[in-house]
């Protein structure tokens, strides 16, 4: 029986190509469905299994260094240099691969790791009615003007969360100031810089 033909320079960039994307899957997205097993079989079906295990580690170092210091394609390019030079690291072609991957996925990774390191809620939705008092414990306080301002909130892929607020005028005076200086603060710091 024959060996296996060698794989052509095209079908492995694409072989890599695949690796890289389903080491994103499995790192950056979560998804559990892309196991060691399962890029192998498919990508890699020749390959020793201690040989895979070598080249998918080597590559997941690489794809997690990249996506941690947000490359852009300068820093993409000396730090290729640099893993070509070292004892055991990647050849031209995986170079060249590993470029293309990263220009078509960078901006998807970045926002995938900055959803993921938000660990608090969001604002998703602001709305906001003005109402009248009909019924209060303060005979004055009878057919006073309210604000009343619904906040949605929530972490992206979750379900919302609703909080409702009611502000007579001088609570929402108060709250205008705040927000105000909130405000003055970011306007102070965005033109520092």
């Amino acid at each position: 029986m024959a060996a296996p033909a060698e794989p052509t320079q095209a079908e492995a960039a694409k072989s890599l190509l695949g690796l890289l994307n389903g080491v994103a899957q499995a790192t950056f997205y979560g998804n559990a469905e892309i196991t060691e097993a399962l890029l192998r079989e498919q990508l890699f079906p020749d390959m020793a299994p201690q040989e895979f295990g070598v080249l998918l580690a080597k590559m997941t170092g690489i794809v997690k260094s990249i996506a941690s210091a947000d490359m852009d394609s300068n820093q993409l390019e000396a730090f290729l240099t640099a893993q070509k030079k070292k004892p055991g690291g990647i050849t031209s072609d995986q170079a060249a691969a590993i470029a293309k991957f990263w220009r078509n996925h960078r901006m998807k990774i970045r926002d995938n790791l900055i959803n993921q390191s938000k660990w608090e809620n969001t604002l998703r939705n602001l709305s906001w009615r003005v109402d009248f008092k009909s019924q209060s414990r303060n005979i004055d306080q009878l057919s006073s003007p309210v604000v009343i301002v619904e906040m949605e909130l929530g972490k992206s892929g979750l379900e919302s969360e609703f909080l409702t607020l009611e502000f007579d005028e001088a609570k929402l005076n108060q709250m205008m100031k705040k927000l105000s200086r909130i405000e003055d603060s970011i306007t102070s710091l965005t033109q520092a810089s």
